[in-house]
């Protein structure tokens, strides 16, 4: 396939294997290749796969110590002897007995910070890891199963154009053959040699390989524009020719594989993991609740502490003048929260039972679409040592119509249908070898890696 991009890379980027391609053919390869790096799809899941990892970050700074800082400085009336603050949590403030109110106003300032931190909680905080840990195991093969589905795609996309390409050639050669035996026929009706129902007969018979002929090229320009989406290129810009997989296949078969490496597999098999460890979490959640707490902080007012204040004006009150400190231990314990996390543990283990039976259904089906695609390999392997024989046949059929007719011993829906065969054999043999590439990738696609395709593609000349 020669290709000619729209755009080059900009400077200081590196240019693309299909941007290194211009005027060389595109290999099946190659088409896998830039389908992974090109398809939007399978960027979507890289992105998915790198939240769930800053997920795990996440969820390891709860070993962390909490800090709360405050600082707060307001100007108002006031009746209590030091300080009026807005409302927080961060800085304690003493209770003093109110005086007198007055119109008068004063700064107010406070500062403060407050530690806290859970030296143990019976592993709470480990669980929280593990199931971020497993859920971005699940989005890793998610992001697996995702490129394996798109480069299994434009892989059938490439073969699907290969194919067609290869109809349109057969329709086209067809067509050919009919022509040449239509203008035999008009000579000979016009030589009175033959009615003037055959020379009907033959443009019927020549109208509708053209038709067909239009159909192919109309299949071949929808698949073209599949392969187009998958490599994110125009499709004018394609064309294709396709060597790589028309030469006779390798006689090699792809080795079996276990079932449990496919990405769809490995993807149940972390979800059920998460699963498991959320349980876990909730088994350790009915817990008590031990926090270590520290705290410094410092008062500043705009009044006198003795014992009629008085205010001081200016800016006295914006600088804090008392400092205190404060250590805590607690212990909380949700008591009552027993009943509502034994209904959250059943509700738990139902999904974990859920989750196993869908990852034995999964086995099962992986295993039947491996031994499916096995089958329709073998089939078309066996179906490619055939046509060759169905060729020479319907050419030998069709030299000998044509013999006949021009004798006068076989009339033109005769020779018609073996102009039909020969396009029928020739069909068949020319989509042979792109078919057992098909049932190469489907049984790759089965086992959930491309890679030994790629291999076997690798070895041929």
């Amino acid at each position: 396939m020669a290709i000619s991009l729209p755009a080059m890379p900009a400077v200081g980027q590196t240019a693309s294997p299909l941007q290194q391609a211009v005027n060389s053919p595109l290999t099946l390869a190659l088409v896998i290749q830039e389908a992974e790096a090109r398809y939007p799809a399978i960027r979507a899941a890289q992105e998915q796969q790198e939240s769930a990892r800053d997920a795990i970050g996440v969820a390891k700074t709860a070993y962390l110590p909490r800090a709360d800082m405050l600082w707060q400085a307001n100007r108002a009336t006031t009746n209590k002897t030091n300080i009026a603050p807005m409302s927080q949590g961060i800085v304690s403030i003493p209770d003093t007995p109110a005086r007198v109110a007055t119109g008068h106003s004063d700064w107010n300032t406070l500062t403060g910070i407050l530690l806290a931190w859970q030296p143990f909680d019976f592993g709470v905080r480990h669980a929280q890891v593990g199931v971020a840990k497993f859920a971005y195991e699940s989005a890793r093969h998610a992001t697996d199963l995702t490129r394996l589905d798109v480069a299994s795609a434009a892989a059938g996309a490439y073969l699907d154009v290969v194919a067609a390409r290869q109809t349109v050639d057969v329709q086209q050669a067809n067509v050919d053959r009919m022509e040449a035996f239509a203008k035999t026929v008009h000579v000979l009706v016009d030589n009175t040699l033959r009615p003037g129902a055959d020379a009907s007969q033959a443009d019927a018979q020549l109208a509708m390989a053209r038709t067909q002929l239009i159909q192919a090229q109309t299949q071949e320009q929808v698949r073209l524009e599949a392969l187009a989406n998958f490599l994110q290129v125009p499709s004018q810009l394609i064309v294709i020719d396709g060597k790589d997989v028309l030469g006779a296949p390798p006689a090699a078969a792809l080795n079996e594989a276990p079932i449990q490496d496919h990405p769809q597999a490995e993807q149940l098999a972390a979800l059920l993991n998460q699963q498991k460890e959320q349980l876990q979490l909730l088994s350790r959640s009915y817990v008590p609740a031990f926090t270590l707490y520290g705290s410094a902080s410092g008062l500043g007012a705009g009044l006198s502490s003795a014992a009629s204040p008085a205010f001081l004006g200016g800016t006295s009150g914006l600088a804090p003048t008392e400092l205190n400190w404060m250590t805590a231990f607690q212990v909380t314990f949700p008591a009552f929260q027993i009943f509502t996390i034994h209904s959250q543990k059943e509700q738990q283990k139902a999904q974990v039972l859920s989750t196993q039976s869908s990852y034995r259904q999964v086995l099962g089906d992986l295993t039947a679409q491996e031994k499916q695609a096995r089958a329709l390999l073998d089939g078309a392997q066996r179906i490619a040592a055939n046509t060759p024989v169905e060729v020479s046949a319907a050419q030998d059929s069709e030299r000998q119509q044509q013999a006949r007719y021009k004798s006068g011993l076989a009339t033109v829906v005769e020779v018609s249908a073996a102009n039909a065969a020969l396009a029928q054999a020739e069909g068949d043999d020319a989509l042979a070898h792109v078919n057992v590439w098909r049932g190469f990738a489907g049984v790759a696609e089965a086992q959930g890696d491309l890679t030994p395709l790629l291999q076997l593609l690798n070895k041929q000349p």
